[in-house]
C-alpha cells in the first residue's frame, strides 16, 4: 500500500504549492516508492521521500541563493549525503557497470600532482552527479566528493532539485537552449556566464580540480522513432573550455565520459522552458565508461584544417568517442 504524503493538503491551503506542482510531486512520490521497493522497506522509501519533500517546500518558501561557484553543504545538514542516500534505492548495484577504471587511476594520479581535469560528458538524468558518485564511491571516494559539474539554472531554481543540487559542487551557468527565455533577462544571464567561466579559470589555475561538463548543453531524449540519441556537442562550447584550459596556470586534461542513466529518472520528451517537469523514478542498473585522455590539438583527421574547421572536427570526434562507448550497453 502506498502511504500518502500527509502534508500535500497543509501546503495547497497555504499557497505554497499550486495544484500543477502538487500532482507533480505525488506521481514522483507513488513512482518512487514503487521503483524502490526493490531495494529498501516501504517505511524506508517513504521517510526519504518525505525528507525530500520538506526540503523542497522550505526551498518555495524561501529559495536557497547560489554563488557562482557553489561548494557542498555537508553540515549541519549534510545535503551531499543525502542525495546520495535518495538515489541508491533506485541502482540496480549488481547488474551495474564502471569501465574505464583504468582511466580513472591516471586521472587519479593527475590531479594527485595538481593537474585539472576535465570530462567531456553526456547528460541523461537530473540525478547524474549522485549516480556518478555512487558509482565511484568506492573506487575514488575523493573523486566522488571533490567533483565540480557546470550546471544548469534549472537544477537551482526547481523546488524538487534544489536540496539535490545545495549538497555538490556546481558553477552555475546558463545554458544555450535557456539563455534567451525570457528575451529581456538575456543580457544580465551573458553577464553571469562569464563570472562563472572567470570562476572557472580561476580554479583550473589553483589545480587539481576534476570538473564534468555536457558539451550538449542538455539531457539526451528519445528521437521521434522511440531511441534515446546522444545529443550532439556544442563545439563553440568545448572550444571555450579548451582555451581556457590553454590558460590555467596547471595542465588540463580531457576524457570523454559516457552515461548511461536514462532510465534512472527519465527525462522529459521535450526541453521545458518553464520549471515543474514530471518526474517518474525507476529501478535500474546504470552505466559508465570512461575513455583515454583526448589529445585536442591533434586527434583524427585534424591536421590542415582552418579554424572554424577543427573546432567542429573536433566537437564532433569526441562525441563519436561518447557515443560508440555508450552503444556498449545498448
Amino acid at each position: 500500500m502506498v502511504k500518502p504524503i500527509v502534508d500535500l493538503a497543509k501546503y495547497l491551503e497555504k499557497g505554497i504549492l499550486k495544484p500543477p506542482f502538487a500532482a507533480i510531486i505525488e506521481h514522483f512520490h507513488d513512482s518512487y516508492l514503487l521503483a524502490t521497493k526493490h531495494s529498501c522497506s516501504l517505511e524506508t522509501s517513504h521517510r526519504l521521500f518525505m525528507q525530500l519533500f520538506e526540503l523542497a517546500m522550505k526551498q518555495s518558501e524561501n529559495p536557497y541563493q547560489f554563488e557562482i561557484f557553489h561548494q557542498s553543504i555537508r553540515s549541519p545538514f549534510d545535503y551531499y549525503q543525502f542525495g546520495l542516500d535518495f538515489i541508491r534505492p533506485l541502482i540496480n548495484f549488481e547488474k551495474s557497470t564502471v569501465l574505464g577504471r583504468e582511466q580513472l587511476a591516471k586521472i587519479y594520479q593527475q590531479m594527485a600532482q595538481g593537474d585539472n581535469v576535465i570530462l567531456l560528458a553526456n547528460h541523461q538524468t537530473e540525478p547524474d552527479p549522485q549516480i556518478l558518485s555512487l558509482m565511484l564511491e568506492n573506487i575514488d571516494k575523493k573523486l566522488a566528493t571533490e567533483m565540480i559539474f557546470i550546471a544548469g539554472h534549472r537544477v537551482i531554481s526547481d523546488p524538487l532539485a534544489i536540496p539535490m543540487s545545495m549538497g555538490r559542487n556546481l558553477l552555475c551557468i546558463y545554458s544555450k537552449k535557456h539563455i534567451s527565455h525570457p528575451p529581456e533577462k538575456k543580457t544580465q544571464k551573458v553577464s553571469h556566464n562569464q563570472r562563472t567561466m572567470r570562476k572557472m579559470s580561476e580554479l583550473l589555475s589553483e589545480g587539481g580540480r576534476c570538473i564534468y561538463v555536457a558539451p550538449s548543453g542538455g539531457r539526451d531524449r528519445r528521437n521521434s522513432e522511440g531511441q534515446i540519441t546522444i545529443a550532439p556537442f556544442d563545439p563553440q562550447s568545448l572550444e571555450m573550455f579548451w582555451l581556457m584550459a590553454q590558460q590555467a596556470d596547471h595542465p588540463t586534461h580531457f576524457y570523454p565520459l559516457s552515461l548511461h542513466t536514462y532510465d534512472l529518472m527519465p527525462p522529459p520528451k521535450h526541453v521545458e522552458k518553464e520549471l515543474g517537469e514530471k518526474r517518474t523514478a525507476q529501478f535500474t542498473p546504470v552505466h559508465l565508461a570512461f575513455s583515454s585522455e583526448i589529445d585536442m590539438e591533434h586527434f583524427s583527421e585534424s591536421e590542415h584544417l582552418d579554424k572554424k574547421t577543427k573546432r567542429d572536427k573536433r566537437a564532433e570526434f569526441i562525441w563519436k568517442i561518447v557515443r560508440r562507448n555508450y552503444e556498449l550497453f545498448n
